[in-house]
């Protein structure tokens, strides 16, 4: 974990800054997609931006219904600490997620205004309880203390199957973290001076949850029971399980869970917040069907609240999955995460194959020198990424342990071609141009 943060880090923060240029060149809420199609050569440019934006919409949904899902089964976990023989029906879990579901779209359909504020309380609480759990832990440590050398470099490669290799299966969780940084662009036309501010927003994001990370990892790392008990933790959920084992009680267990629940609620609103954006501006477009439903923005609200409501929808028609097979809902969460990183890869990749020409008058940027290297170690990282989500993450495979991610990506791009070749090349012209905003 500890080790595997790191090499996170440093990959992603090359995808952070690679974004950052873009997203300084063409601040526009469109984001990928909108750079893809200034970007791209003119005859081919509609296509690769259509694609670019089914890719990052359909990136935007799955990782939204990833942690909102993922809230859902901490709240079941929470449940397992005072009754260990309770498990959970996956009719329960999904009405808990239906729960979330709404919750979170009454909160950020009219509550518009106080986000901002909610956002910075959320950044406050946030180091607040990244202290209380390293305290709390490092004091207690009811199972004991590991050594240093176990805490910051031991990894079992005897479980999984993989091997050594089982080292970059370990930093799926990690690489999951920093999967959303791209989908701070959708937020470009509701701050100022986006130009600026919206980079150093996206080169931000790794460093300073990076940092703060670690402060969280080390102290679980350095107290966590032993890995075989952590692998039957009830609702396949690690941290609720370690929390109680560590601090000795389900009191102090929940104690802990509760911080990061809190935590959680807050990511679900924000990674909602985005996600709605990112559908607005491509049904805006006229990329989406029935675009002129989801484009709408309600004068009362301020809020494109239809996009808002088909986000939450396409979540809970797609949570329904997990009432027949848990194996292949588990994709989407992979799936999240591919398709958001392929979507972040295509326009770097065509800026890189026009030598950088437009990133490079941007107001932030990198400059040549070290762009291209930055660039270089992103896209291969990306193309590592997508490969990793994509593998089982344990061996021998059967028809649960398989990952059909690729498989659902391939199919969700399989319809949105389909949806392109009947009627959206007919209306589907790109993303408005806006060479007055791209100056700016």
């Amino acid at each position: 974990m500890f080790l595997g943060w790191i090499v996170v880090l440093i990959v992603d923060e090359c995808v952070a800054l690679s974004l950052g240029e873009l997203a300084s060149r063409y601040p526009t809420s469109a984001g990928p997609y909108y750079w893809s199609f200034q970007l791209a050569p003119h005859n081919v440019r509609t296509v690769l931006s259509f694609i670019t934006g089914w890719t990052w919409l359909i990136g935007n949904w799955t990782i939204t219904l990833s942690v909102n899902f993922g809230f859902a089964s901490l709240i079941a976990a929470c449940v397992a600490m005072y009754h260990p023989d309770f498990e959970v029906e996956p009719y329960q879990l999904l009405l808990m997620f239906y729960a979330i579901c709404i919750l979170t779209f009454f909160v950020c359909a009219y509550g518009n205004r106080f986000l901002p504020h909610v956002d910075t309380f959320c950044a406050a609480f946030t180091a607040l309880a990244i202290f209380i759990t390293l305290i709390c832990l490092s004091v207690k440590a009811d199972v004991g203390r590991n050594s240093p050398s176990d805490t910051l470099g031991h990894f079992d490669n005897s479980i999984s199957g993989w091997g050594d290799f089982s080292f970059f299966i370990g930093i799926l969780p990690a690489a999951y973290t920093f999967s959303a940084i791209g989908m701070i662009s959708a937020m470009a036309e509701e701050c100022g001076d986006p130009a600026v501010k919206l980079p150093k927003a996206i080169a931000l994001c790794v460093p300073v949850g990076g940092i703060a990370g670690l402060f969280f990892i080390i102290p679980i790392c350095a107290t966590m029971p032993a890995l075989a008990d952590i692998l039957n933790a009830p609702v396949a959920q690690a941290l609720p399980y370690i929390f109680q084992a560590v601090m000795g009680s389900p009191g102090g267990g929940l104690g802990l869970t509760m911080l990061v629940l809190i935590i959680t609620f807050f990511c679900s609103i924000s990674i909602t917040v985005a996600a709605s954006r990112c559908t607005w501006a491509f049904a805006r477009d006229g990329a989406i069907p029935l675009s002129r439903l989801w484009k709408k923005v309600d004068a009362r609200a301020e809020t494109p609240i239809w996009a808002l409501a088909l986000t939450t929808v396409v979540q809970m028609l797609l949570g329904l999955i997990n009432l027949g097979s848990s194996s292949a809902f588990l994709a989407f969460v992979s799936v999240g995460v591919i398709s958001l990183a392929v979507s972040y890869a295509i326009p770097i990749c065509i800026s890189m194959w026009h030598r950088r020409r437009e990133v490079n008058g941007a107001r932030w940027t990198m400059g040549p020198k070290i762009g291209w290297p930055v660039n270089a170690v992103a896209v291969l990282w990306i193309a590592f990424e997508t490969v990793l989500f994509s593998m089982p993450q344990v061996l021998p495979v059967d028809e649960v342990t398989m990952n059909y991610a690729i498989v659902v990506f391939v199919g969700f791009m399989a319809l949105s071609a389909l949806w392109y070749g009947v009627y959206a090349r007919k209306v589907y012209k790109g993303p408005p141009e806006s060479d007055g905003l791209a100056a700016e």
